[in-house]
């Protein structure tokens, strides 16, 4: 995805799953500020990462999270459960939309790997898997401005 990312200036292939901070997830984290809102979102997104990285096998065992800013209302709310942060967007994200660009490390690359083949059996509530995500959870993602897209690629070959 950062590879088609560099090369056609675009994230995804039309609707995008993303997430964000939503009405649902405001009125669970009621306590929350919009930084705290943001990292919780964030936080998902790293974990939808796992769902890719088991989805395709021959990814780098590297989480990626990709932070734009898209107007509010090309958002649709994928699930109106109380605290979700998922959304869907309309279309795909232009270049120019990405605000940053968040990676593990290299050194996370085996714990990453590990949480990557059991997320399912963690979110179904196995405290064993789930230890394994909070392992790759442990690291932090690295963060590369939008700008730095080219450098990223050179110096992680990632994209």
């Amino acid at each position: 995805m950062l590879a088609q990312l560099r090369t056609s200036g675009r994230l995804g292939d039309g609707p995008v799953v993303a997430h964000a901070v939503t009405p649902a997830l405001r009125e669970w984290y009621a306590e929350g500020d919009e930084e705290e809102l943001e990292y919780v979102a964030f936080t998902r997104a790293a974990q939808a990462a796992l769902h890719l990285l088991r989805l395709d096998p021959q990814a780098p065992r590297r989480r990626v999270v990709v932070s734009a800013d898209v107007p509010a209302k090309t958002l649709e709310r994928d699930d109106v459960e109380l605290g979700s942060s998922s959304v869907r967007l309309r279309e795909s994200i232009s270049r120019t939309e990405v605000a940053s660009i968040h990676v593990d490390a290299a050194e996370a690359a085996d714990d990453v790997a590990a949480a990557a083949d059991v997320i399912d059996e963690a979110l179904a509530g196995d405290p064993d898997a789930q230890f394994t995500v909070d392992g790759a959870e442990d690291h932090e993602l690295a963060w590369y401005a939008a700008s730095e897209l080219d450098d990223l690629s050179r110096d992680t070959g990632l994209a």
